[in-house]
């Protein structure tokens, strides 16, 4: 059911503000990262549709809140990466000033997935973002993108120094959006909070 599911995702609308949002109800489900650590090609292998979320060699390019629905209730939104975006200082603390209100002011938001290229995890940025969602007592789980990158032992080190390094309450898993590696994991912890039966 939740490949179906996942499948039907599509493009709602892109809100440069939290005015331009939906109504505040329902279930969404954010995807969060720096700009460089493969967000869109983890959304886009999760909804099985390669051009979904808009991939591009120049990191930074979402500059909105991008929404995406699965049917009337259940939403995914891909918000603008962080770090190291060749954009304006002006242009970054707006998308600075937009992350903390998504965050802080949307009640329909159930779950972050921090997305972190296996081979640069838990930067600065990640570790406050993490201990800020925390305080926020938002469900959080963490993907390790890239992971084809590195071989299997690296992996599995990286994986376990991460697991050391954040509260138990936080999931990991390793993942790859072109080697599906980690999907099922990302699935299932998504249908977990839209609430579906699996």
């Amino acid at each position: 059911m939740s490949e179906h599911f996942f499948g039907q995702a599509k493009f709602l609308l892109s809100a440069p503000k939290l005015k331009y949002l939906p109504k505040d109800e329902g279930i969404e489900v954010a995807f969060l990262g720096r700009s460089n650590a493969g967000k869109s090609s983890a959304i886009n292998a999760l909804v099985k549709q390669q051009g979904l979320a808009k991939t591009s060699k120049t990191p930074g390019r979402t500059a909105a809140l991008n929404i995406f629905s699965f049917d009337d209730e259940r939403r995914l939104v891909d918000v603008p990466g962080f770090g190291y975006a060749k954009v304006s200082l002006q242009m970054k603390e707006q998308w600075r000033l937009l992350i903390n209100q998504y965050l802080t002011e949307r009640e329909a938001l159930k779950g972050v997935v921090l997305v972190m290229d296996v081979r640069h995890p838990l930067k600065p940025q990640d570790q406050h973002l993490l201990s800020w969602l925390k305080e926020a007592k938002l469900n959080s789980h963490i993907i390790l993108t890239k992971a084809d990158k590195l071989k299997y032992g690296e992996q599995q080190r990286v994986l376990q120094e991460v697991k050391k390094n954040i509260s138990d309450d936080v999931s990991v898993t390793l993942f790859s959006a072109k080697s599906k590696n980690g999907l099922l994991e990302l699935r299932e912890k998504l249908s977990y909070w839209y609430l579906l039966k699996i």
